[in-house]
C-alpha cells in the first residue's frame, strides 16, 4: 500500500453519532429550558432558549443527513489522497 502523502490523518473520522446524542441532549434542555421560563415569566430567557432550541435542531438536522448519506461522506483507507497543487501534472 502506498504511504498517504494528504494533510489528514488517515484514521480521522467525524464522530456523528455522539454528536448527534450531544444534540439531542441539548434538544432536550432546551426545550425545558424554553417551557420553564415560559411558565416563571421570564419571556427574554425563554425567546433564548427558544432561538437555541432552533439552532439545535437545524444541527441535528444536519447531523442525521449526514449519517445517512453513508460511508462516502467519510472517506476509508483505500481512497487515495488529494495530491498537492505543485505535484500536479499540468495540461
Amino acid at each position: 500500500m502506498a504511504m498517504r502523502t494528504g494533510s489528514e490523518p488517515t484514521t480521522a473520522r467525524s464522530a456523528l453519532r455522539v454528536r448527534l446524542w450531544l444534540s439531542v441532549w441539548g434538544l432536550v434542555w432546551t426545550s425545558f429550558g424554553t417551557v420553564a421560563f415560559a411558565l416563571v415569566g421570564r419571556p427574554g430567557w425563554a425567546i433564548a432558549c427558544g432561538v437555541l432550541l432552533l439552532i439545535v435542531t437545524a444541527d441535528m438536522a444536519m447531523i442525521v443527513r449526514h449519517i445517512r448519506q453513508g460511508p462516502h461522506w467519510q472517506p476509508g483507507r483505500n481512497v487515495p489522497p488529494y495530491l498537492p497543487p505543485e505535484h500536479r501534472r499540468r495540461r
